[in-house]
């Protein structure tokens, strides 16, 4: 059954959380259709700025909300994390797969800013191959708060001075520099934990 055939149940159901939402398409598989209506343009405006082509951020779109459907069934809302969070942490992670497999099918690499290079560990003394850093910063993102993440890799990864990324964010340069600034902390504070 399509919501849309029952107007009450449709209403019924707008009324819902994101997760009673989620816990009910366990059953009902046609109730996910109000948590894709909820997130889908948002999930698109998301992807968008990791890979830039729509196309490609309405495959990585559909794919995230594969997944969290797959994975319904064992979501459990904790403090601090809510459908929404879950939903972007995949979607990000989606997002930066998709990324890393367009760049090697381009052949193509990114030069980073030299700072961002201070910021990795120094393992060993051995210097990373382009593909190892690559894979790196996908893990270190993946593991950063979304926003956090986003600034970073925008700034370093694709160059974007802070008066872009300020416009592509909708926001004042300085929450950019502010943002930044704490995404390099964490950015080595992740760092560190996965190179010891």
């Amino acid at each position: 059954m399509y919501l849309s055939d029952d107007n009450s149940l449709e209403d019924s159901l707008s009324e819902k959380t994101d997760e009673e939402l989620l816990a009910l398409s366990v059953k009902k598989p046609g109730v996910f259709e109000v948590l894709l209506e909820r997130y889908q343009a948002a999930f698109l405006r998301k992807s968008l700025t990791v890979v830039r082509g729509k196309e490609e951020a309405e495959d990585i779109v559909q794919e995230t909300f594969a997944k969290i459907y797959l994975n319904a069934a064992r979501f459990e809302k904790q403090e601090g994390a809510s459908f929404k969070s879950w939903g972007y942490k995949i979607l990000l992670n989606t997002s930066f797969t998709h990324y890393q497999r367009l760049k090697r099918r381009a052949g193509a690499t990114a030069e980073l800013d030299p700072e961002f290079y201070e910021m990795l560990p120094d393992v060993d003394s051995r210097s990373f191959e382009k593909q190892e850093v690559s894979d790196y910063l996908v893990s270190v993102f993946s593991r950063m708060p979304d926003h956090l993440a986003r600034a970073l890799h925008m700034h370093f990864v694709e160059g974007l001075p802070q008066k872009d990324i300020a416009k592509a964010e909708n926001s004042s340069v300085s929450a950019v520099k502010t943002r930044i600034h704490r995404a390099k902390k964490e950015f080595r504070k992740i760092a560190e934990t996965i190179s010891t």
